[in-house]
């Protein structure tokens, strides 16, 4: 009886040791854009939702890649697109910062949300990330120009923060308020300066300068 016991217990630590390996592959597998043999572990057993430490899912990780193929197979798994990781991001928004405009469209057809209750929206995260091609798709589906982040910067304050004078053209473009303060009572001109972006903040200037 005890041989038996004891088989037993050196067997479910042997599954447990090979189930953690199996976690740390798959994680590995999607970082590297390895879509069957991430498919082949899911046949395994694995969870389709499984995360990183920080909560950065299979999902979200294929979709910052732009794997496409990986991130159909996933939600046909029935991945979970709206879970959020540790710092807030969804699929959607890290598709929208890394610029994989197939994947955002993806997204967006199954219900993928542009905002979120803490304000930060998928706008935001293409706008800091200077992505013009998947900016022009949110606002044509729907994306608030002058969204607050929870810091009170809009995409504009962002995109001139990070000194993307493309994206900053763009906005304008689709008349993003110029005049608008953030917290500190700083404008979009006002933050580029600040953050020595001065093409930009000349770009922003001429504007105000056609307003006289």
């Amino acid at each position: 009886m005890l041989k038996i016991v004891s088989l037993l217990v050196a067997l479910m630590l042997q599954i447990g040791v090979v189930h953690a390996g199996a976690y740390e592959e798959i994680l590995a597998d999607a970082e590297h854009d390895r879509t069957g043999a991430v498919l082949e572990l899911l046949q395994l057993g694995l969870d389709v939702n499984t995360a990183t430490p920080d909560g950065t899912t299979l999902l979200m990780t294929a979709s910052r890649n732009g794997n496409l193929d990986l991130v159909d197979s996933l939600l046909k798994k029935h991945a979970n697109h709206l879970v959020r990781n540790s710092f807030g991001d969804t699929a959607l928004m890290l598709a929208a910062f890394a610029g994989q405009l197939a994947v955002v469209e993806r997204l967006l057809e199954l219900g993928g949300q542009q905002e979120h209750r803490d304000g930060w929206t998928a706008l935001h995260y293409a706008a800091i990330g200077g992505r013009v091609d998947v900016a022009r798709f949110l606002v044509a589906k729907g994306a608030k120009v002058d969204a607050r982040a929870p810091n009170t910067q809009t995409a504009l304050m962002l995109a001139a923060a990070a000194g993307n004078l493309d994206m900053v053209k763009f906005l304008i473009d689709e008349q993003a308020d110029i005049k608008l303060k953030d917290h500190n009572g700083k404008t979009a001109m006002d933050v580029a300066e600040g953050k020595g972006n001065k093409q930009v903040a000349g770009y922003i200037a001429a504007f105000y300068a056609s307003d006289k």
